[in-house]
């Protein structure tokens, strides 16, 4: 019994062993054998000479058949400010005035702008209409509507009318405006009626900004050109401030380098 245990032993494992093998070589005949066979299994002298010619070749190109995909869309603006082209009257200057309370100013403004020597074409306005308890802006879209008429030959190139209230309720009295209490509230106010003019008419084809108060009264009609001669970023002119009474007195006379 003890030789017979013995003998069966290595007969299993052998079995084992076989079996094992045999399963191998059947997964790789079914699973990787055919990996190593050509489909045309032929010697050379065999093969003829359009077959030859073609193994020699280099595979063919694989070209996209769809056509090519354009994006175009009008969210995407692409402006290069070292090259700028301006009209043929020169560099586009556009003309900033916040107005409140303004509308017996406006008919002397416009008087004065339409005058202007620099070339209308190349002008763009642009108006700040805010917290005015007067009749300024049915004034101004009256202005403007002449002034922009097709039939009127110095007519500017654009202009721009915005309304934006911003609460502010403080006097207008020339006491009250001038007053030292005053400038720092007031001065708020300005900043922030400018600042929303500024981004909101100013474009990259505009070279110059001109800041203009509304109730300028006389200036000379070369005023643009002789600002721009300067080539100063920022440049600003001497204003001649007089103010003269009902009975000739002069209220307030002085130069100021503002």
């Amino acid at each position: 019994m003890q030789l017979r245990g013995l003998s069966y032993m290595p007969t299993r494992r052998l079995y084992y062993l076989l079996f094992f093998l045999f399963t191998v070589i059947l997964w790789w005949w079914t699973n990787g054998w055919h990996r190593f066979l050509c489909s045309k299994s032929r010697s050379p002298p065999t093969t003829s000479p359009e077959e030859r010619a073609d193994l020699s070749s280099p595979p063919p190109a694989l070209y996209n058949p769809h056509a090519p995909l354009i994006v175009e869309s009008p969210t995407i603006e692409y402006i290069n400010l070292d090259n700028r082209s301006f009209t043929n009257g020169g560099d586009r200057v556009l003309i900033l005035t916040p107005l409140r309370d303004a509308a017996s100013h406006l008919e002397t403004y416009f008087k004065l702008i339409q005058g202007l020597s620099y070339s209308h074409r190349s002008i763009d306005l642009a108006f700040l209409v805010g917290d005015s308890k007067d009749d300024t802006l049915n004034v101004l879209r009256i202005e403007i509507k002449r002034l922009q008429a097709p039939s009127n030959p110095a007519r500017y190139r654009s202009a721009m009318v915005i309304e934006k209230d911003f609460g502010d309720d403080l006097p207008q009295t020339v006491e009250y405006r001038h007053s030292f209490e005053a400038q720092g509230p007031r001065r708020k106010g300005i900043g922030r009626s400018r600042n929303y003019l500024l981004y909101s008419a100013l474009k990259p084809e505009h070279k110059w900004v001109y800041w203009r108060d509304v109730d300028i009264v006389e200036h000379p009609a070369t005023v643009i050109e002789d600002l721009m001669k300067h080539n100063k970023d920022i440049i600003v002119p001497n204003i001649w401030f007089h103010r003269i009474g009902s009975k000739g007195e002069e209220i307030e006379g002085r130069c100021e380098l503002t």
